[in-house]
């Protein structure tokens, strides 16, 4: 998708996340590897996803999850709020 891309949609309820996956070798290189060109990034591919998967009422969210090897993953919700 030109502008970028989204890895999961998820919805709970009457939340819908746009979910950036970041598979590093540490939690800090994950971290950095989302920076805020990254993130608008995901912004754009959310937007236009959107119509898609939310429903009127719903709350849209851009969320992050960081994996690193001999770690649980760390779920990051709500990270865009521009």
């Amino acid at each position: 998708m030109p502008g970028g891309e989204v890895d999961l949609v998820a919805r709970r309820g009457r939340i819908v996340a746009f979910v950036e996956v970041k598979a590093r070798a540490t939690e800090e290189s994950a971290a950095l590897s989302l920076d805020e060109y990254r993130l608008r990034r995901v912004v754009v591919a959310a937007e236009r996803l959107a119509p898609r998967f939310a429903r009127e009422g719903d709350d849209i969210r851009i969320d992050a999850v960081f994996l690193v090897p001999g770690r649980l993953p760390r779920h990051l919700a709500n990270i865009w709020h521009g």
